[in-house]
């Protein structure tokens, strides 16, 4: 898991999450507020480990774009 601050100075922990057909994605999980919803965007790595690696070895201004690239993650 790892910190994260938006552009709008909103605090989230990013995570790795695997989705049933495979795909690795980024997760932004809202942290405090429970009106904001998960954010997911996709990660190019083969496994849970080069994900989280990928992930925590991002700069700030690479992590800024994964978030700005992410997608609402679905609820069902």
């Amino acid at each position: 898991m790892r910190p994260f601050v938006d552009d709008q100075g909103r605090e989230w922990d990013v995570v790795v999450g695997r989705e049933s057909w495979g795909s690795l994605y980024a997760l932004f999980v809202p942290k405090g507020e429970t009106d904001r919803g998960v954010r997911q965007a996709l990660l190019e790595a083969l496994s849970l480990d080069e994900g989280s690696r990928v992930v925590n070895e991002m700069g700030e201004a690479e992590l800024g774009e994964l978030f700005r690239g992410s997608e609402p993650k679905s609820q069902g």
